[in-house]
């Protein structure tokens, strides 16, 4: 929503300021439109993998939601965990073993629907709680294979925001094209009339202006999202990761999940209060 937002008042500044004096007819320029939209998508197209291309086209929408990781989310993911490592604590490893095997028939995990619904993150759990289920752990191994995945996922969410970045970066130099190819346009009329040849020069600076508008005011701001967002979506990963090391290095559930908790951003990380209320409500349920 904030794009959108984003959008108006660039608009607004660059065109609304630009009406007060001059016309926005000249500005109407198909042909420039049509050549700098298909530079922009020849070289995106040409410069990806078509998985990258399918990956950036599927992560668009997402920059039109609300922010999926909230601080309510992450509540539930630490009273999940916490739920999980209690019943180990009280019943020992094999008790888990049907919810790691058939997560979607656990009446744990069945009482977080969204997080359960997230297949890398429950995978993600169900992985290395199998892992702990298995027994021999090396704690030190099970981390860097954690730290590992989750790098390999960070560049994984990455990638659409590099690829927009990258168009970001040819924009300006396609204008210039455009630009080029209307200066070479002129020098071919140089008999006609100084009002076409004025005309025909305008059309001309409308191909730079729009590729540097374009760049920077409509898909910079995008692949600036895309990057906070893969940011983002790393952290509920770090936060499994310091939980479920800390219930392997012996430390109780309670004190597991307050690992979990330290480690997220300030905006999203419940008061120790907040946490201890929740899961105390909880156990009640």
């Amino acid at each position: 929503m904030l794009l959108i937002v984003a959008y108006v008042i660039i608009l607004a500044s660059a065109i609304g300021t630009y009406s007060v004096h001059g016309s926005l007819a000249a500005l109407w320029m198909p042909l420039e439109y049509v050549a700098i939209a298909g530079l922009a998508l020849g070289g995106f197209i040409g410069g990806n993998d078509p998985k990258i291309v399918k990956a950036t086209l599927g992560a668009l929408p997402s920059l039109f939601k609300g922010a999926k990781y909230t601080k309510a989310l992450y509540i539930d993911l630490l009273a999940m965990l916490f739920e999980v490592l209690a019943k180990v604590r009280k019943e020992g490893l094999m008790s888990i073993e049907n919810d790691v095997e058939n997560p979607h028939e656990s009446p744990i995990f069945g009482k977080y629907p969204k997080l359960a619904s997230d297949h890398h993150v429950m995978e993600f759990i169900t992985d290395y709680l199998r892992m702990m289920v298995g027994g021999n752990l090396n704690a030190l191994e099970i981390e860097n294979l954690m730290d590992i995945e989750i790098e390999t996922h960070h560049h994984e969410t990455e990638v659409p925001a590099h690829a927009m970045a990258k168009m970001a970066d040819g924009l300006p130099a396609f204008g210039i094209v455009v630009a080029v190819m209307g200066v070479v346009n002129v020098m071919g009329s140089v008999g006609e009339p100084p009002a076409v040849l004025g005309k025909m020069i305008a059309g001309a600076l409308v191909g730079t202006f729009l590729g540097i508008l374009i760049s920077y005011g409509f898909v910079t701001p995008i692949a600036t999202q895309l990057e906070q967002k893969a940011h983002a979506g790393s952290k509920i990963y770090q936060v499994i990761k310091v939980v479920l090391l800390a219930s392997m290095s012996g430390y109780a559930p309670q004190v597991a999940v307050e690992f979990g908790r330290k480690v997220l951003f300030s905006s999203d990380r419940p008061t120790f209060i907040e946490l201890e209320t929740e899961l105390k409500a909880r156990k009640g349920r």
